[in-house]
Order: C-alpha cells, then sequence, then structure tokens
C-alpha cells in the first residue's frame, strides 16, 4: 500500500511539474519577454492577465497550488533519492544532482518572487508593471539573483521534460533517451535566452 501511494505521489508530483507548473512558467516568461518591446507592451500585457475573470481561483488552482505540492514532495525527494550511477550515466546523474539543488533554490526565488510582486500588489496596492520590476533589478544583486532565478527555473523544467519522458514511458530506449536530452537541452537555452532577455529590458 504505502508503495502505490509513493508511487503515485512521484507520478502526481512529476505530472505536475509539466502541467500546469511548466506551462506556466513557459507562459510567465513570454508574457515578459514583452518587456524587450518597451514598457507599454509589458504594461499592456500584465495588465490584461490581471484582469482576468476568476484570477484568484485560476491563480490557487493551476499555480499556487500544484507548485506547493511539487515543491514539498521535490524536498523530499531531493533528500531520500540517490543518484542511480547503474542504470544511467556520469552526465545524466550530474543532471539528477542539478535537478535537485535547482529544485531547493527555486523555493527560494520563488518564494521571493511572488512576495515582491503578488502579495506587493495584495498587502500594499503596488501595482504590477513595468516600474515595479525595472525598481527591483535596478539594484545589480538583485539582477544577478533573478538571472540565476531564471536559468534555474529554464534547467528545472526542460531536465524535469526529459525525466517525465523516461517515467512515463515515452522514452524507453538508450537512442529516444539520448534524442530526448538534445531536444530538451534546446528548450533550456530556448527559454534561458527569452528569460535573460526580458529580465534584461527592464534594466
Amino acid at each position: 500500500m504505502a508503495g502505490n501511494r509513493e508511487f503515485f505521489h512521484r507520478r502526481l508530483h512529476s505530472l505536475l511539474g509539466v502541467i500546469p507548473v511548466g506551462l506556466f512558467l513557459i507562459m510567465h516568461l513570454m508574457l515578459n519577454y514583452n518587456a524587450t518591446k518597451g514598457p507599454e507592451a509589458f504594461n499592456k500585457a500584465a495588465g490584461f492577465m490581471e484582469n482576468l475573470p476568476f484570477l484568484l481561483f485560476l491563480e490557487f488552482a493551476f499555480i499556487y497550488i500544484p507548485i506547493v505540492f511539487h515543491a514539498i514532495y521535490g524536498v523530499y525527494i531531493a533528500f531520500t533519492a540517490k543518484p542511480n550511477v547503474g542504470r544511467f550515466g556520469k552526465f545524466r546523474n550530474w543532471m539528477f544532482v542539478l535537478q535537485r539543488f535547482t529544485g531547493i533554490f527555486l523555493i527560494i526565488f520563488i518564494a521571493w518572487h511572488v512576495w515582491e510582486t503578488r502579495l506587493a500588489k495584495a498587502f500594499f496596492g503596488t501595482e504590477v508593471n513595468f516600474d515595479m520590476m525595472a525598481n527591483i533589478v535596478d539594484n545589480p544583486l538583485m539582477l544577478i539573483f533573478y538571472i540565476i532565478g531564471i536559468v534555474s527555473a529554464t534547467f528545472h523544467l526542460a531536465n524535469g521534460l526529459w525525466s517525465f519522458c523516461v517515467s512515463w514511458g515515452i522514452t524507453v530506449s538508450p537512442r529516444s533517451q539520448q534524442i530526448n536530452t538534445y531536444v530538451t537541452m534546446a528548450i533550456f537555452l530556448a527559454l534561458s535566452y527569452v528569460g535573460i532577455r526580458a529580465i534584461l529590458a527592464f534594466t
């Protein structure tokens, strides 16, 4: 029974990491990329999201609750799982370690980001716009913190996609897993480019 429960939790953790958390990350990065077109374009995109009907329900149902579960169970996995040297090679085990490291870091980064944006709006009525982000990353240390956070998030998603495909039986053979490594690394580079370009546009 305990084994079945853990199997279910791991599958749920994997699924939530891709849908909806992964999809939200991609959407969030694409929205932020509007900053490269100027303050007006970003504010218009952010305003559209802010005015979505049932926004609070959508945020809790499809963002906050899945992220919290994924984070909590991810911490459990990070401190109980061990690299599988026998099944995978050295490269894949380094990816395993980086996945756990970025996951822990992202808990800190996401909590800080939510505090500076969503909670600042809820508690202090601060408007979520171009100027808000520009003020945040005006501090060089915060800019570096955000860049590391973005790269950690895109890597965590891309590498998580690789693990998702393996655990759900999509890529079974060594050849398909190798191809998937190239695909997911391309996703990592593309999303990192979008995210870094976006955050630098606020400076």
